[in-house]
């Protein structure tokens, strides 16, 4: 919740800034303090532009804490976003050009005015993130791997606003030294500790179930007001992804309610098949073209088909751009700088174009926009002797992208990736709607015009 607070804060702080650079930049273009009849002339149509500014802010990512900090990362994000703002507000006054408005000065004086307040209040918030606001004070009950990474990520993260206070370790692990937190094991002064290091948040790496003492401790700590989460689910709001090794079949039961989703999975298959019937209409024309291109570029089919899995593991064949040469080819998993990629099949996959022929998978079923990404049945059968509910994934029809390839990370086939991979995989399964569909769509976009897609 407080997280959604913050990004509240930021969305109302850049709606003024806009809105603020307007009224500066009108000022200045007429070279007065502007009257009612100006402001109103272009408040309108800058309003209508300003939601569009608004979205390429949000498909950049600047409305994550995660990476809103002070850095040049994050400073580029906001240039290019920008940039691409501006090119857009110019696009749409050349489409319309009755407005009534001859933008070019204030535009110009917009654009700049609007990159300088924007870059200063930016650095205010995410100063005052590190700096001001306040903290959750965190107490953390026993210790695992996944506790490791939350630290990490915490203490990697100051923006994110947690502190953690204190480690009560009941099972006497050996700890870190490294981690340079205050541990304990008495268990018993929980009431105590909370109270002195005014702690808001206990997270539980031990099962209650399994201790009397523990069950008692905690409820006697009901009347301080304390939020208790479990390591599972502090993980998956921290990182975007479900801790696999810390979850059994009752997460699956108690997480994965198919008969909530039937009118989402309607309606997902609706909007699935009006795009993809869209995408083909407007790329069908270019076919021809790209194909020869191909054929130009090595022997070989223009289409790449290969089995793949999909929902409850029923097989079909996935349709892509052939991107490689077809002599010497063995069909191995791609690799880096891969030399069976040939110069145009490399465009191609920066550019995402040799996925189009895809939407007749998603016509045909087999696939969605959104989702898992579908692998083959062979490379399916190793990973699942050896990553745990690896054949999870496939609960729900595999996807064009999904939140994996837009977390801004490369994944390699090795088996710590694979198992990354299927951490975002599940997140999406548990949390899939038709807001994360939206978001990761958009944030694709984002991804294949920066060319920083994998």
């Amino acid at each position: 919740m407080e997280s959604q607070i913050k990004k509240l804060i930021l969305l109302l702080g850049d709606i003024i800034i806009l809105y603020f650079s307007l009224f500066i930049a009108l000022t200045v273009r007429y070279q007065s303090i502007i009257d009612s009849t100006v402001w109103e002339k272009h408040v309108w149509l800058f309003s209508f532009i300003f939601i569009f500014w608004i979205l390429i802010f949000y498909i950049s990512d600047l409305y994550n804490l995660h990476i809103a900090i002070n850095n040049t990362k994050f400073f580029q994000s906001t240039l290019k976003s920008i940039g691409i703002a501006s090119l857009l507000t110019v696009t749409i006054f050349y489409i319309i050009p009755d407005s009534g408005i001859s933008p070019k000065t204030i535009l110009a004086i917009h654009v700049v005015i609007s990159l300088i307040l924007f870059t200063l209040w930016r650095r205010f918030f995410n100063w005052s993130l590190n700096s001001y606001l306040p903290k959750k004070n965190i107490a953390i009950i026993g210790y695992n791997e996944q506790i490791n990474e939350i630290i990490k990520t915490i203490n990697s993260k100051p923006q994110l606003g947690y502190k953690i206070s204190i480690i009560l370790n009941d099972t006497n692990q050996k700890i870190p030294e490294v981690l340079k937190i205050n541990i304990t094991n008495k268990i018993s002064d929980l009431n105590s500790i909370i109270n002195s290091n005014k702690i808001n948040t206990i997270i539980l790496s031990t099962d209650p179930h399994n201790s009397q003492q523990l069950r008692s401790t905690l409820f006697k700590c009901l009347p301080l007001g304390v939020n208790i989460i479990n390591t599972v689910d502090f993980y998956e709001n921290l990182t975007g992804r479900i801790p696999i090794n810390a979850i059994n079949q009752m997460w699956f039961l108690e997480n994965l309610s198919e008969g909530s989703k039937t009118w989402f999975i309607k309606i997902k298959r609706f909007y699935d098949i009006l795009l993809s019937l869209f995408i083909l209409i407007i790329t069908a024309p270019f076919w021809p073209l790209l194909g020869l291109l191909i054929k130009l570029g090595s022997k070989g089919p223009i289409f790449f088909k290969q089995a793949r899995l999909g929902k409850n593991e029923k097989k079909f064949i996935l349709i892509k751009f052939r991107t490689m040469r077809t002599e010497n080819n063995d069909m191995t998993l791609t690799r880096s700088n891969d030399p069976r990629v040939t110069y145009f099949g490399n465009f191609l996959r920066k550019t995402r174009i040799d996925e189009i022929p895809q939407v007749l998978n998603i016509l045909f079923g087999d696939m969605s926009f959104v989702g898992p990404r579908p692998e083959r049945p062979e490379f399916i059968e190793k990973l699942k002797k050896e990553i745990p509910f690896y054949e999870e994934r496939m609960l729900t029809k595999p996807g064009l992208t999904g939140c994996d390839q837009i977390s801004g990370e490369y994944h390699s086939p090795s088996l710590n990736d694979s198992l990354k991979k299927l951490q975002y995989d599940l997140f999406y399964i548990k949390n899939r709607s038709i807001y994360l569909d939206l978001s990761i769509i958009l944030k694709t976009i984002a991804t294949i015009l920066s060319k920083s897609g994998i």
